[in-house]
C-alpha cells in the first residue's frame, strides 16, 4: 500500500513571534502551542510552524519547506528513498515521535514526523 500523508504543516519565518501569533490564531481558530529548538523560538498555529530567532539559529528550520506528517514513518521514508528521495537527516526522536529530513528527486526538502 503507498505511504500516506496525513497532514502537511506549513513554516513560516516571522520576525515578531508575539506580534505574529494572533493574526495566525484569528485565522485558523486555533491556540498556538509554543516550544523553542535550539536557539529558535517556534509556535504551532494550526497547519502553521512560525519560527524566529537569529539568521544561524534559524537556517536549520527555513532550509525544509514543509512538514509532512505520516503514520509510518520508516515506511514512508523506505518509500520515498525507492522513488528518488535522499535523506537529508536520518530519523531521529523528539519529544512528539520521530523526525527525519529528506530531499526530494526535484529539490523540495521536506520534514517528515511520525511514530
Amino acid at each position: 500500500m503507498p505511504m500516506k500523508i496525513d497532514s502537511v504543516i506549513a513554516r513560516q519565518r516571522v520576525d515578531d513571534l508575539d506580534a505574529a501569533i494572533p493574526f495566525y490564531e484569528r485565522l485558523t481558530g486555533r491556540t498556538a502551542d509554543r516550544f523553542a529548538f535550539a536557539a529558535v523560538q517556534l509556535a504551532s498555529v494550526g497547519p502553521f510552524l512560525l519560527f524566529s530567532g537569529p539568521d544561524e539559529a534559524v537556517q536549520r528550520v527555513a532550509g525544509v519547506s514543509a512538514t509532512l506528517t505520516v503514520a509510518d514513518l520508516a515506511e514512508a521514508v523506505d518509500e520515498a528513498v525507492a522513488a528518488g528521495a535522499t535523506v537529508v537527516m536520518p530519523a531521529q526522536p523528539t519529544p512528539n515521535g520521530h523526525r527525519t529530513v529528506l530531499r526530494h528527486p526535484h529539490g523540495g526538502v521536506y520534514e517528515y514526523v511520525g511514530p
